[in-house]
């Protein structure tokens, strides 16, 4: 299971890379698996206020419907629109291609809810 030390995780299985004060959110490999193959997303609007632990996006695969919940607090910036029409990037480069959106985050103590790769690691 590739788990990259440079990220950190939430329990629900999202991954977060904070730049400054920007943070770029997706599902872990582990959690890429676990739902297989990825067929549908949809992504929050550009603009959308977020709250952290709850839905912003929903991924669909051929065995149900997943939600994904924003790991921080926060206003949408950008939304990776290449997996609207290739959903299946997110089964093949979850940490790359595949992410799902960029907020800017509006309370920075929020992350020190996030959990380090380690602690996510034992956490599946």
């Amino acid at each position: 299971m590739n788990i990259p030390q440079y990220l950190k995780y939430t329990k629900t299985h999202e991954w977060v890379k904070i730049d400054g004060n920007k943070a770029k959110i997706g599902i872990t490999d582990f959690a890429q698996h676990e739902i297989t193959d990825v067929v549908h997303v949809e992504l929050p609007e550009i603009g959308k206020q977020v709250k952290k632990a709850q839905p912003a996006a929903i991924i669909e695969s051929v065995k149900s419907a997943f939600d994904i919940y924003s790991p921080l607090s926060g206003k949408v910036l950008e939304v990776n629109d290449s997996v609207l029409g290739s959903p299946e990037t997110i089964n093949q480069s979850p940490y790359e291609n595949g992410y799902l959106f960029v907020i800017e985050f509006t309370d920075e103590k929020e992350i020190a809810d996030l959990l380090e790769a380690d602690s996510y690691k034992n956490l599946i």
